[in-house]
C-alpha cells in the first residue's frame, strides 16, 4: 500500500492534517497544552481579537441545550497589545500554524487589526465578520456587498491568508462566499452559529442574560454540511467546514462535501482530546478506503 499523507495546504498554510482547533473553543492554545500535545494538530484558530479589550456580555453567557450548547460571550479578550506580547511569543513555540481571529464593530477596525498583525509571524487571518453576539460585529456577512467592501480593504493591508468566516443566519450564503472571494479572500470557514434561544419557564426568564446567543454542537450539524456543499460548488478557493462536528465520521462526511479541511468547536469542551481522535479516524478510513491523501476526500460525494 502507499504512503498515505494528511498533509494539505490552504491558501499557503501548510498543515499536517486537516483538523483544526476552532476559535473561542480552545482559547489560545495555552490552557490546552497541559492536557494535551497540540503539536499534532493541524493548525490552531485563536480565539477572537479585537483592537481594545472587551469583558463580554453579561452572566449567564452559556447554556447547555438539546444536542448543542448556546453561548452569548460576546468575544470577551484581553485586546491586540497584549495578544501581541504575552498571547503569541507563547502559540508560536508550537509546531503548527497559528491563524488569529479577528472582529470588530467597524471596517476601520478590522483593517488597523490586520495591518498590526501582518508581520507578527502568524500563518494567516481568520475574518470574523459573522459573530451573533457582538452588536454590529455580525452584520458585515448579512450582505454581499458590504462583505465585499470590508474583504477588500482587509486584503490591501497585509498579504497574509484571509480566511472568511460566514454566519448560516442569511437567505443565500453562496453569494455571501463568492463575494469574499471576489474581494481577495484565499479560504471560506463556514458555518458561524446559528442564532437561538432557551427560557427557564420556572422563573420565566430566558436563559441567556443576552437573551439570545449562538447556537452551536450536534444541533447544528446537518445546516452546516449543507452550506458547505453548496458553498465549495459555488467557489475556487478552498472551504474550511465547521459545525457540530464531534467525530471522525463527521469530520468524513464535511470531506465528502467539498470541504478541504474541518475545524473542531463544541466538542473540544466535551472532551479536549477530540481533534486527535478525529486525526486518527480520519487516518484509519482513508487506510480503509485505500486513499492516500485528503484530496481523495474533499468533495468526492457520489
Amino acid at each position: 500500500m502507499k504512503h498515505i499523507s494528511l498533509d494539505i495546504n490552504i491558501a499557503g498554510i501548510k498543515m499536517k492534517n486537516p483538523v483544526i482547533a476552532a476559535s473561542g473553543t480552545f482559547g489560545y492554545g495555552l490552557e490546552y497544552s497541559q492536557l494535551i500535545d497540540i503539536n499534532f494538530f493541524g493548525a490552531i484558530v485563536t480565539k477572537t481579537i479585537t483592537l481594545e479589550p472587551r469583558i463580554g456580555n453579561p452572566q449567564p453567557r452559556i447554556v447547555e441545550v438539546a444536542s448543542g450548547m448556546l453561548n452569548s460571550i460576546g468575544l470577551q479578550n484581553p485586546g491586540a497589545k497584549v495578544f501581541i506580547e504575552e498571547k503569541l511569543p507563547k502559540l508560536k513555540g508550537y509546531g503548527v500554524p497559528i491563524i488569529a481571529n479577528i472582529s470588530g464593530s467597524k471596517e476601520a477596525e478590522f483593517v488597523k487589526l490586520a495591518d498590526l498583525l501582518k508581520d507578527m509571524g502568524l500563518s494567516g487571518l481568520e475574518l470574523n465578520i459573522s459573530c451573533p453576539n457582538v452588536e454590529h460585529a455580525g452584520l458585515f456577512a448579512q450582505d454581499a456587498d458590504t462583505t465585499y467592501k470590508l474583504v477588500r480593504k482587509v486584503r490591501k493591508v497585509t498579504s497574509l491568508p484571509l480566511i472568511v468566516k460566514l454566519t448560516p443566519n442569511v437567505t443565500d450564503i453562496t453569494l455571501i462566499a463568492r463575494a469574499s472571494e471576489d474581494a481577495g479572500a484565499d479560504a471560506i470557514s463556514l458555518i458561524n452559529t446559528l442564532i437561538g434561544m432557551s427560557i427557564d419557564i420556572q422563573t420565566k426568564m430566558p436563559k441567556l442574560a443576552n437573551v439570545i446567543g449562538g447556537l452551536s454542537g450536534p444541533a447544528v450539524k446537518p445546516v452546516a454540511l449543507r452550506m458547505v456543499y453548496e458553498v465549495s460548488k459555488k467557489v475556487r478557493i478552498p472551504v474550511i467546514g465547521m459545525g457540530g462536528i464531534m467525530t471522525s465520521e463527521d469530520s468524513i462526511e464535511f470531506l465528502l462535501a467539498g470541504a478541504s479541511a474541518v475545524a473542531i468547536g463544541t466538542a473540544n469542551f466535551v472532551n479536549p482530546n477530540t481533534c486527535c481522535e478525529i486525526i486518527e479516524g480520519i487516518k484509519t478510513y482513508m487506510k480503509a478506503n485505500s486513499f492516500n491523501k485528503i484530496s481523495d476526500i474533499t468533495g468526492k460525494l457520489k
